[in-house]
């Protein structure tokens, strides 16, 4: 398009005005130095129906206060910028949601730029082992030959924003710890950045043991979807516990993403919505069938 050409809409006044506020907030994404993709105009058009779309060529384009430019992250969406917002001002955030809203993702590009940053000595990103357990012990090789199938999305995002020697060095010297929930039992985090991925599937004790690991000048972040819980039946769920009782405590934020910030290949989004859909059908025919009987 030409410097200085006009965009005529035709429509329905109301349709108009929504597509004219989601091209003045992309363009103004686009004068920041932010190119817009198609997922950001579809989830434009959709924050625009819901809520005006206000100041989202800011968060598009914008980046978050703590998060450093090198790293190239930026949120995507205005929950996405909240929760960023959430990190930095609190030293717990809760953040619940689906696959692919940038839960773990986000949370690392946080903790890297505080490590790199100088604001925390090292970080420290842990998952449950769901599967191994007690059973860790029997598994083949030595301790990172044990857990690294269970730790792969986490060191999936943090090479895809550090360097992989430079990665090495900092896990060499300990300054990143990517290890198990189960060894993180009996310590101490000075001066650290904790992330605990995958919280779903950690107990009541097993989350408690983690947040009340942290010390002084310490931050965590604990990561999960509640709708993938793989704990024995009748087991508490240890992140929908912390939510609970936690609510309303200073110092402690929690963030829920939807499918709204699904930021994956839009085909995510879609797969979200049919097996949503699903439960809500089956649920209709447990119900039908209880009818009957």
């Amino acid at each position: 398009m030409d410097r200085g050409a006009k965009v005529v809409i035709i429509g329905d006044e109301p349709d108009a005005a929504l597509v004219g506020r989601v091209l003045s907030e992309m363009l103004s994404a686009v004068r920041k130095g932010h190119i817009p993709t198609v997922a950001d105009v579809t989830y434009a058009l959709g924050e625009a129906r819901e809520n005006g779309a206000p100041d989202l060529g800011a968060v598009l384009a914008d980046a978050p206060e703590g998060l450093r430019r090198d790293i190239r992250i930026r949120p995507r969406t205005v929950s996405q910028k909240r929760y960023l917002d959430a990190i930095e001002s609190h030293a717990i955030t809760l953040a619940i949601g689906p696959a692919g809203t940038g839960k773990t993702y986000l949370a690392m590009a946080a903790a890297v730029s505080a490590l790199l940053n100088k604001q925390v000595n090292r970080l420290v990103l842990t998952r449950p082992a769901v599967e191994a357990g007690e059973n860790l012990g029997f598994l083949p090789g030595d301790l990172e030959e044990k857990v690294t199938p269970y730790l792969r999305p986490l060191y999936d995002a943090l090479y895809s924003m550090v360097d992989t020697d430079r990665v090495r060095r900092l896990i060499d010297r300990q300054a990143i710890e990517v290890a198990p929930l189960a060894f993180m039992r009996g310590r101490t985090l000075d001066r650290a950045f904790a992330i605990l991925d995958e919280a779903q599937n950690t107990t009541t004790e097993q989350m408690l043991m983690f947040l009340t690991r942290l010390g002084e000048g310490s931050k965590a972040v604990v990561t999960g979807d509640v709708t993938q819980v793989d704990l024995p039946k009748g087991t508490k769920c240890g992140l929908i516990e912390a939510q609970r009782i936690l609510s309303g405590t200073p110092g402690i934020a929690t963030i829920h993403l939807t499918k709204a910030d699904v930021v994956r290949h839009p085909l995510v989004q879609r797969i979200v919505d049919a097996y949503e859909a699903d439960t809500v059908s089956a649920a209709a025919r447990d119900e039908a069938a209880g009818d009957i009987d």
